[in-house]
């Protein structure tokens, strides 16, 4: 029973009902992540330890860096990710921002209340580069 007070739930506008649709919160997530990594700028998402675990072995983890909060006055979706050195981090991430909201109404018909993005790092390409030159070194 608990399960349910964390899905949305959607029901048709004119008051003909032929049951109901239900999102769970992981699935915002995900669309969320994906639309974010979409954007130009954005190096990648913020993880945890587990979902680095994960990713080694060998599965993607879309909803890494995503935080859905289901309230009363709607959906709160908090992005956490890295930005590459040298582009403009309020266009990127205004950027970011359209396109959650755009890929959410599109593929839910649903409207996120906030999408708040939070810049915890920059990529740099050089030590990218460099990193990999050394790994092929060995």
């Amino acid at each position: 029973m608990e399960e349910n007070l964390n899905m949305l739930e959607m029901t048709q506008e004119h008051g003909h009902s032929h049951g109901k649709i239900e999102i769970a919160p992981e699935v915002i997530e995900v669309i969320a992540g994906i639309a974010a990594s979409e954007v130009e700028g954005v190096a990648q998402m913020r993880g945890n330890f587990a979902t680095g675990v994960v990713e080694r072995l060998g599965k993607k983890n879309h909803g890494k860096g995503i935080r859905v909060e289901l309230t009363d006055e709607g959906i709160k979706v908090d992005v956490y990710c890295l930005m590459n050195f040298g582009v403009s981090i309020p266009t990127v991430a205004q950027k970011v921002q359209d396109n959650i909201r755009q890929t959410l109404s599109n593929m839910t018909a649903l409207e996120a209340e906030e999408v708040n993005i939070h810049i915890v790092g920059v990529a740099f390409e050089n030590q990218k580069q460099e990193s990999n030159y050394e790994f092929d070194e060995q």
